[in-house]
């Protein structure tokens, strides 16, 4: 079942106790004002729907890697975009069709396999701008919701239907169709208008980011022609997307009054394609396709091939081949933080934990605020049992990361090993809390409350955060019933 169907069929419940909308009163395209949905209202809409997918939904990958690449260049793109304030969030689905989809508040998900398919990096950067100018010009706020008329239950069940329109176009079935979101389905796929508009957003971000502007049109252009010979798999962004004749002219029109420049792929776009492919099929499997990738001289890039080799490789167990092949990578003067992860990894998997935290370490320094790096490193101290040294890295990560669920997770871990059960559970409270899950985080304070080894000050803490959780869940109980 497709990503978005399962989420709709885990909000269907509730989405069919609202009464649906007339026709009559369904917005029309651009009679909603910027000011019917607050920025902070979309935010937390968006919110709730990430919850969803990145808690409860199996194709979510939690890559830290493949993450932190997608937020670098994402981050390079809205640098130059109109954002109204919203900040953006952007997340992998493992999924082998070629789509990329923007949600309320900011969060866009990206296919693995837009990854894996885009030739260049001025072709990924290209639909991802394209998504972030749906955002910039509040095309789903314009289009779906109307919050005079909405309850934020309604509108999150809205939010699902759309996601799922952009991922399915038969929807969750016929049963959907009595709900509001079944009733707004048909005006879901973004319009003409609202697509030519991204087309033309887009295209300066990746201009003032300094991509070649024709990595868009190349991209899609290539779509357009494969869907003979793909036709149900590579052509799920068209589906979404749909490509006019009129859109390809445009964007070939703006190109032209563009001086051509060649762009380079950054390495860490040529390693991240790496290492998804190597997580295709088996470890034996993806060894067999890199070995004969490196054999016949099949390649853009050696070092990138290599460094899919070398996953491929600590895949399948074998870390001294693994050793090989990513430091014949690093010898090729490569520089990357997905490389110097493999290579801790590597020596912490043949028992060399020291020298895979010392890797961690140097590379941090290198590559300071890198999430994988930081993760990772957390991760190594968890697993030597060294919780007094996780402990602390976690604390000082979450000054600069207040609201980052894996630093609370990796809390809550250290004070588990180091038998601190009180704190372990109300580092727990805020995992939850942070997944939307205000229920769960509430029973785990109270099961801090009474661990029994929480000092003096430490309850005071415990008793303020646990007022404060169960005013939130009053809160969002009014808010269902509203």
């Amino acid at each position: 079942m497709p990503l978005a169907q399962r989420l709709l069929a885990g909000i269907l419940a509730c989405a069919l106790t609202f009464q649906p909308l007339r026709a009559d009163d369904l917005p029309e395209l651009g009679d909603i004002a910027s000011d019917d949905l607050s920025l902070s209202t979309e935010r937390k809409i968006g919110r709730q729907i990430m919850h969803e997918i990145r808690w409860r939904e199996p194709s979510y990958l939690d890559d830290s890697d493949v993450e932190s690449y997608l937020n670098q260049l994402g981050g390079r793109l809205t640098a130059v975009s109109n954002d109204p304030g919203m900040g953006f969030f952007f997340f992998t689905i493992n999924d082998p069709s070629i789509n990329a989809f923007a949600m309320p508040g900011g969060f866009i998900g990206v296919h693995t396999g837009l990854i894996i398919s885009a030739q260049t990096e001025s072709e990924l950067a290209g639909v991802m701008a394209h998504e972030i100018s749906h955002v910039t010009q509040r095309h789903i706020a314009r289009q779906v919701f109307q919050s005079k008329q909405l309850g934020m239950a309604s509108m999150l069940a809205m939010g699902l239907a759309l996601l799922a329109a952009r991922s399915n176009s038969q929807l969750a079935g016929a049963a959907i169709a009595t709900t509001q979101a079944g009733a707004i389905s048909a005006r879901l796929a973004f319009s003409r208008d609202f697509e030519r508009e991204s087309d033309r957003h887009g295209f300066e971000i990746l201009r003032k980011a300094g991509f070649d502007v024709r990595g868009m049109s190349a991209f899609f252009l290539r779509l357009q022609q494969s869907v003979r010979l793909y036709e149900n798999n590579a052509t799920a962004y068209l589906r979404t997307h749909p490509l006019t004749g009129e859109r390809m002219t445009d964007m070939q029109n703006r190109e032209q009054a563009i001086p051509y420049r060649q762009v380079a792929d950054s390495v860490d776009f040529q390693l991240v394609r790496a290492k998804l492919r190597a997580m295709l099929g088996t470890p034996g499997e993806a060894l067999r396709d890199f070995s004969g990738l490196l054999r016949d001289k099949k390649y853009t890039s050696e070092s990138a091939t290599r460094f899919g080799l070398a996953y491929a490789l600590f895949r399948g167990r074998d870390w001294a081949g693994a050793e090989r092949e990513a430091q014949l990578v690093r010898e090729m003067k490569v520089s990357a933080p997905i490389l110097e992860r493999l290579l801790a990894e590597i020596r912490i998997a043949q028992g060399d934990v020291g020298d895979g935290l010392g890797i961690y370490r140097n590379a941090m320094v290198r590559f300071p605020m890198n999430q994988g790096l930081l993760y990772g490193y957390g991760g190594a101290l968890i697993g030597a049992q060294r919780f007094g040294e996780s402990l602390r890295f976690a604390e000082i990560q979450l000054q600069n990361f207040p609201d980052d669920v894996r630093f609370h997770k990796m809390r809550a871990e250290s004070f588990a090993g180091l038998g601190r059960k009180a704190l372990q559970h109300q580092s727990l409270a805020e995992v939850f809390a942070l997944q939307g899950l205000t229920a769960e985080a509430v029973r785990q304070m109270e099961l801090a409350q009474n661990a029994g080894d929480a000092n003096f000050y430490e309850m005071s803490a415990i008793d303020a955060r646990l007022r404060e959780l169960k005013r939130r869940q009053l809160e969002e109980l009014k808010e269902k019933r509203n």
